[in-house]
């Protein structure tokens, strides 16, 4: 499994001054908690028993925070539901082994019922702490991917070199064939109508009608090199999508695939649904050169501005996966089923 950013891993790091501060208040403020709540008149409130049970606490949260540091680089490479269950059980780990050295050597008095309390505060407050440092985690990366994919959106919707070889094509078509050119230029003029919608989802239906606008000019430009197939079953045109999401994936496919060939190519495109999520596979052919890592780099990087699209819209539920071989490339597109919704 490929390595994570540590810098983007979920549990903080208690290298930082700031999180340490942070965590030392919290001991603090546990610690006072349990005072208060140990007691019943005022006169059971001393700095001792405050003293203990903030060194205990302490201890405890300085030795989980210490192992789960140097843990770091392990943990970072596994999935995050099981980091969560390993951390929360390291935390019971160290909270039991202080019990039982406390217990041993500093009150030999203690007895079953201190440990077993222990263990509880623990694994209560331990599991929730633990969570909401997943939820304030998934919530900042939701932000950044949702601002960062607004900003991408934007600036590259349609790549300008499908601006430029349109109106080129349209320029020759104008003096050649002026029908094909009012034809490219309304399909021109509703790729760029959608691209300038702040719209959240529109059906399905739209969004292929946008596609078959945008292959219309392909066609023009690359004639019977380019053939296309489409496989839609039993897909209700009111199926929510957000908009330009599968019109990328076909300008890339013919970017980077059909127009590196010289030979015919076939784009297959599959639109499935099974009521619950929408499925996706655009599937075209790898350019048949010795430069041909090339067109697969460009396919990651357009690949990934449609990929923080959809984390913003649907979060961990989207998923956009590839493939590929020596023949060709498969983009696989899968997310929630949703009637369309406009902003």
């Amino acid at each position: 499994m490929p390595m994570r950013d540590q810098d983007e891993f979920f549990l903080p790091d208690w290298r930082q001054p700031r999180e340490l501060l942070r965590l030392m208040l919290f001991g603090l403020l546990l610690a006072l908690a349990l005072v208060l709540a140990a007691a019943h008149h005022a006169v059971d409130l001393t700095w001792a028993e405050l003293e203990r049970q903030s060194l205990f606490i302490s201890a405890c949260l300085i030795w989980s925070a210490g192992l789960l540091q140097l843990s770091r680089p392990w943990l970072s490479r596994r999935p995050q539901p099981l980091v969560t269950m390993l951390a929360w059980l390291l935390v019971l780990v160290v909270v039991a082994t202080f019990s039982l050295f406390v217990s041993t050597f500093i009150a030999p008095g203690a007895d079953l019922f201190w440990w077993l309390r222990n263990e509880a505060i623990a694994a209560i407050l331990g599991g929730i702490l633990l969570h909401y440092m997943s939820l304030a985690h998934s919530l900042r990366r939701r932000q950044q991917a949702a601002l960062g994919a607004r900003l991408q959106a934007l600036q590259s919707r349609i790549r300008p070199h499908f601006l430029f070889n349109s109106m080129n094509l349209i320029a020759e078509l104008v003096h050649s064939d002026p029908d094909k050119a009012e034809a490219a230029i309304e399909n021109l003029s509703h790729l760029f109508r959608a691209a300038l919608r702040e719209t959240v989802d529109v059906p399905i239906g739209e969004e292929l009608e946008l596609c078959q606008n945008y292959i219309d000019i392909e066609k023009l430009r690359l004639g019977e090199r380019l053939q296309v197939r489409w496989q839609i079953e039993h897909v209700p045109a009111e199926i929510g999508i957000p908009l330009l999401t599968l019109q990328p994936l076909l300008e890339n496919a013919i970017y980077h695939g059909v127009e590196h060939r010289s030979e015919v190519s076939e784009l297959r495109i599959s639109v499935q649904h099974d009521g619950e999520r929408v499925s996706i596979v655009v599937v075209n052919p790898l350019a048949c050169t010795p430069t041909a890592q090339q067109p697969l780099r460009g396919h990651q990087m357009a690949l990934g501005n449609i990929r923080e699209r959809l984390q913003a819209r649907y979060g961990e539920t989207a998923k956009l996966t590839t493939s590929a071989d020596r023949d060709v490339f498969i983009s696989y597109l899968s997310y929630p089923y949703k009637l369309a919704r406009h902003a």
